[in-house]
């Protein structure tokens, strides 16, 4: 039979999807000498250039499998993948689901309610629980800064940590570059401005050393009660001082759009209002919303990103949110072609030497 569909037209789709992936890899379009050998991927703050280009050229040969009639591959056939979430999510839970599948991975979804944490079950025996059934990827959210951290010290598995706490939102930030980088091309010197609740964003934190990394100029535009300390590029932690990205700080937007590529606005979250940090949300909107307005003071057909969920008509207008500016909807999509890389990287890379 050679109707589309039929198992050996699919076999024979799936089949050359994967060889495009194996070409793509081996064939020099990614950064020549650079392989892949972490064991986990916790945060970008020790990320190279060239390592961070790996992960989006491998996107691209990944992005290209989606677009084929059969969007499946046998890549990673065998790999059992976990997501273990103890926060709610939609983009970043069903983004990685579809990107395992698609690299036939076998998926399991774990959520904290209704498993054994909510009987009181510590994370460390929910690790050597899961380690125990065969998982080979755990990718976790959890409410808790340090949690994947902890899981990759007590497991023999691969940990992805797909948001931790405040602190980091690693593949978030890889999307965003990607996206980023598919628009308007190498980021070095483009300036792309962060507005938004940056103390309390792991996406914020993520992006500024990946977008660094890259050599973009970021400039941070917060009320001063959003701002993190210690971003003038030093802190100490435990008596040790630790280096910090170079980024610009800016609390004006007006001045700070000025001349930039990218605007990422952030979600405000409205317990900020409630803690006393902020006046009133309508007040933050006056000052830190990103408008048609605001958007004119930057370069001319600059763009507008947000993580989301957003609050439209508080930290972004429903026309610049949904206008012909705006890569919102576009960061969604990349963010299974860059998912699909991650897990493609990591058990299919140069083995980890850790």
């Amino acid at each position: 039979m050679a109707k589309n569909g039929t198992p050996r037209r699919r076999a024979k789709s799936a089949e050359h999807a994967s060889a495009a992936i194996q070409d793509s890899v081996g064939a020099g379009v990614l950064p020549r000498g650079v392989t892949w050998t972490r064991r986990h991927l916790l945060d970008l703050d020790d990320f190279s250039f060239a390592e961070i280009a790996l992960v989006l050229d491998t996107a691209d040969a990944m992005k290209e499998v989606l677009a084929r009639e059969v969007p499946r591959v046998p890549a990673l056939r065998g790999t059992t993948i976990v997501t273990l979430f103890y926060e709610d999510s939609t983009r970043t839970r069903s983004s990685f689901e579809l990107a395992g599948k698609v690299l036939g991975a076998d998926v399991i979804n774990i959520s904290a309610k209704g498993s054994s944490v909510e009987k009181g079950e510590s994370l460390i025996d929910t690790v050597l629980t899961l380690q125990a059934i065969g998982t080979q990827i755990l990718v976790m959210r959890h409410h808790a800064s340090g949690a994947p951290y902890l899981a990759a010290r007590n497991a023999s598995f691969r940990v992805v940590n797909a948001g931790d706490g405040w602190h980091a939102h690693p593949t978030q930030a890889l999307l965003d570059a990607y996206t980023i980088r598919s628009r308007i091309g190498d980021l070095r010197g483009r300036r792309v401005v962060i507005v938004g609740d940056i103390a309390h964003s792991r996406v914020a934190r993520s992006n500024t050393w990946g977008l660094t990394a890259l050599g973009a100029e970021v400039v941070l535009c917060a009320p001063p009660t959003l701002l993190p300390m210690g971003l003038d590029g030093a802190c100490k932690h435990d008596g040790e001082e630790r280096n910090l990205p170079a980024v610009r700080i800016e609390p004006n937007l007006d001045r700070a759009v000025e001349g930039a590529d990218v605007v990422m606005a952030l979600r405000l979250q409205k317990e900020r209002q409630a803690s006393g940090l902020l006046p009133s949300t309508r007040e933050y909107a006056r000052l830190y919303q990103v408008t048609a307005e605001r958007l004119a003071r930057a370069k001319p057909g600059a763009f507008v990103m947000h993580p989301g969920p957003m609050n439209e008509g508080i930290e972004i207008s429903s026309d610049v949110a949904h206008g012909m500016h705006s890569l919102i909807e576009e960061q969604v999509a990349n963010g299974v072609a860059v998912r699909m890389a991650v897990l493609y990287l990591m058990m299919r890379g140069t083995k980890p030497d850790s």
